[in-house]
């Protein structure tokens, strides 16, 4: 019952003058950064360990916009998942290589988690014609579940592949022209991850763009996500060169050097309420 008032809920402030769903979300993310203090202690951790040199008061101000910034993002579902067409497009900015989704070129994009990674998906699903692929990780509750993929997948040629599936069926798709949409940057446990430095930390990390981008014979695009005062400017930049190599730590190494760049552009908008860091090499403390 809850999850569905909860749907409900999204759905009647979908028609809302983006303004409005901003200042709410504004509101909640700094209510949850007062009131949700282990997740606020997660993201103080997280800066701590990413921007030494940054003083008390720095990091404080950031965690109080990580917490706005993922409020206003999770809101923003509720019209990037029901609002009309015409809406979504025009909140909606596709910049930067364009021209590298031209074509049936495998692609991958590597698409970190930024705030705005919905509008990611929705604005390429929505506005670039291509065929997309999204490796999907099940929600415990069935509602929720079947709500975020009719929302995530609403637009064009786009489907959800579990992680339970495998690989098979990825590779095929993205080898005959598919698009696979890839958010390879979170702590998904020691399972197949390899330890590389993040801002200097070792950070478990799975290779599976090197991996992916080797099977499917693809190229890298990064797609970054900001969230605007308008909507979200969704940027495409271009194909990494000379990737993937031989050495797929090495790959993974560089992808998060790349990351931390993209990241050092707008701090705030990372997903720092995640705990990057709580696999730890053998021997190492728990950083939280």
């Amino acid at each position: 019952m809850i999850s569905r008032l909860g749907i409900l809920f999204m759905r009647l402030i979908a028609p809302l003058p983006l303004p409005w769903v901003r200042a709410f979300g504004h509101a909640v993310g700094l209510l949850l950064y007062l009131v949700v203090v282990p997740r606020r202690k997660v993201v103080d951790v997280n800066l701590r360990l990413c921007f030494p040199q940054w003083s008390e008061a720095e990091r404080r101000a950031v965690a109080r916009q990580v917490f706005v910034n993922v409020a206003q993002a999770w809101f923003d579902r509720a019209w990037l998942w029901h609002a009309d067409t015409e809406t979504v497009r025009s909140r909606l900015m596709v910049t930067g290589a364009v021209n590298e989704m031209d074509g049936k070129e495998p692609v991958i994009l590597f698409c970190p988690h930024f705030v705005g990674l919905d509008a990611g998906v929705t604005a390429v699903t929505q506005q670039i014609p291509r065929s997309v692929i999204g490796i999907y990780t099940r929600q415990s509750d069935p509602v929720i579940d079947a709500w975020v993929l009719r929302g995530r997948f609403r637009f064009g040629d786009a489907r959800p592949v579990s992680r339970a599936e495998g690989v098979r069926d990825i590779v095929s798709v993205v080898r005959k022209g598919g698009v696979l949409y890839l958010l390879p940057d979170m702590n998904f446990g020691p399972e197949e991850s390899i330890f590389v430095p993040f801002y200097g930390v070792q950070a478990a990390t799975v290779p599976s763009l090197s991996r992916f981008a080797r099977l499917c014979r693809a190229k890298v695009v990064p797609l970054i996500t900001r969230m605007t005062p308008s909507g979200y400017e969704v940027r495409l930049l271009p194909a990494w060169t000379g990737f993937p190599s031989e050495d797929p730590e090495a790959d993974t190494a560089l992808m998060n050097r790349r990351l931390e760049s993209y990241v050092d552009e707008m701090p705030s908008q990372y997903y720092w309420v995640h705990k990057r860091f709580k696999t730890r090499p053998e021997g190492e403390p728990g950083v939280y």
